[in-house]
């Protein structure tokens, strides 16, 4: 249907597969499997349970209802009930003992939880072939020298290798950042409904062993080392936060590295890739804009901004909980996620293709070398007996002159400046070896080498299985 809205996240931007993980057949297959979990626990500690009832709810694990839920819910105004209705429907025998002492953040925090860790685990898949696709571009481009910029405007020369080195590095940054999330993510387990677990407590006659014992077994069946240790009716909403951070971290790094490649494609250096029937304007037909990019920064900067939510939410809740929290995160949590995973499906597209041109680079760094030499041609004639003060004024002097030269459109001849200048006693043939770019970019080739030798192939190998991505954009 195209007369109702569209939510761009699911039809232009985010993969099938951050989609699958966030739908509703996978969410609800969830509150089913864990509702399944629950009562298999319960019936290993001792409660009357059969074998019967539980093979009837797996047989409906995924297969569900959404009508009947829906009708449901129309009148009971409560989803988590709705589907235990439904559930029910379908599973007479078993029906008295689904939810069996649950509440529903039982079903709806833990499921959270889960998607949100198997969300990270793709965009940490992701992440890692972006790092790689950037480590094989620093490597090949790690002897290439190009204008460092400080405030835009030029500075000391780096490389086009050294350079990607930045941009990696974050990336490794918000990698470890996954990692040490992943490593202490908690479902909330089986706490009751304001997290006393009274229910348990009753349904086991006071042995408080089993209530705990059935906390564990529930947090270890969905692969989780333990449950947290205390809880209100929710988990403490400040997981979100913490977890929505570290998508926040990687939409920064993405829109520093973007934000870099639009402005060296405004100056002609590095461009994204660029398809032979690409449009780049509907009225000015020579142009290339940097979409992908831009596009990048766009859903960068609605992840950051979005990120804000889980702090707000966090902090607002009262005592045990509110309900203001729910359709903030119905919200908040999926549409950061699939918002990352499109920037990092970009992200893996431009970096695997991303074109220099290193003649313009070549004429760039030329045309701004002799400002950039000034400090060598300086220490040179002072080594043969001139004044460091008078001939640092005169340099100045030129300097200034020359600039302003530019600026009409002239060309630089700072050095034939210095070279007429008797103080500097220095010949055309000495100053020419000074001009030499690779003398002005200091360690960065090995700075490049050690980076990604010592820092960045630990991961590529730990992670080896996840390499050979491509990303292919539907827009």
């Amino acid at each position: 249907m195209k007369d109702i809205f569209e939510n761009p996240l699911v039809e232009r931007y985010a993969s099938k597969e951050m989609l699958e993980n966030f739908s509703p057949k996978k969410k609800y297959s969830l509150w089913r499997k864990l509702w399944i979990a629950l009562a298999e626990a319960e019936k290993e500690l001792g409660l009357p349970i059969t074998d019967e009832q539980i093979e009837e709810m797996k047989k409906y694990a995924e297969d569900i209802n959404f009508e009947d839920a829906e009708e449901f819910e129309k009148y009971t105004r409560h989803d988590v009930m709705a589907h235990v209705l439904a559930y029910g429907k379908q599973c007479p025998k078993a029906k008295p003992i689904i939810h069996l002492g649950a509440t529903s953040a039982y079903v709806g925090d833990n499921t959270d939880i889960i998607l949100m860790r198997d969300g990270l685990r793709i965009l940490k898949k992701k992440l890692i072939n972006v790092i790689n696709n950037l480590a094989e571009f620093a490597i090949k481009y790690k002897d290439l020298p190009t204008l460092g910029f400080t405030h835009f405007q030029p500075a000391q020369l780096t490389t086009v290798g050294k350079r990607a080195t930045l941009w990696i590095y974050d990336l490794l940054l918000d990698l470890k950042d996954i990692e040490y999330t992943e490593e202490n993510l908690l479902p909330r387990g089986v706490k009751g409904t304001t997290g006393t677990q009274a229910s348990f407590l009753k349904l086991f006659e006071g042995d408080e062993e089993k209530v705990k014992t059935l906390d564990k077994m529930i947090a270890e069946k969905f692969g989780f080392k333990k449950s947290i240790p205390v809880s209100g009716q929710t988990y403490t909403r400040k997981i979100d936060s913490f977890v929505l951070r570290v998508l926040q971290g990687i939409a920064e790094s993405a829109h520093k590295f973007a934000n870099d490649v639009r402005l060296l494609s405004g100056l002609k250096e590095i461009e994204e890739p660029f398809e032979k029937t690409q449009v780049g304007s509907s009225a000015m037909a020579y142009k290339k804009n940097p979409m992908r990019c831009e596009r990048m920064t766009a859903l960068s900067r609605f992840v950051i901004v979005n990120g804000l939510n889980p702090y707000i939410t966090a902090s607002c809740q009262w005592f045990e909980r509110t309900l203001d929290d729910s359709a903030n995160r119905r919200l908040v949590i999926p549409e950061m996620f699939l918002a990352t995973d499109a920037i990092l499906n970009i992200f893996i597209n431009v970096s695997a293709g991303l074109i220099v041109n290193e003649k313009i680079i070549e004429k760039h760094v030329k045309e701004e070398l002799p400002f950039i030499a000034t400090e060598n041609i300086l220490m040179e004639a002072v080594k043969k007996g001139g004044d460091r003060q008078e001939l640092h004024e005169a340099i100045r002097v030129y300097s200034r002159e020359t600039q302003e030269e530019i600026k009409e459109g002239k060309a630089n001849n700072l050095i034939d400046k210095i070279l007429k200048d008797q103080r500097f006693k220095i010949s055309k043939e000495e100053i020419e070896k000074m001009l030499e770019p690779r003398n002005y970019i200091g360690r960065s080739s090995s700075q490049v080498v050690e980076f990604i030798e010592e820092e960045v192939k630990p991961y590529l190998k730990k992670y080896s299985d996840f390499l050979g991505m491509s990303a292919v954009l539907k827009v």
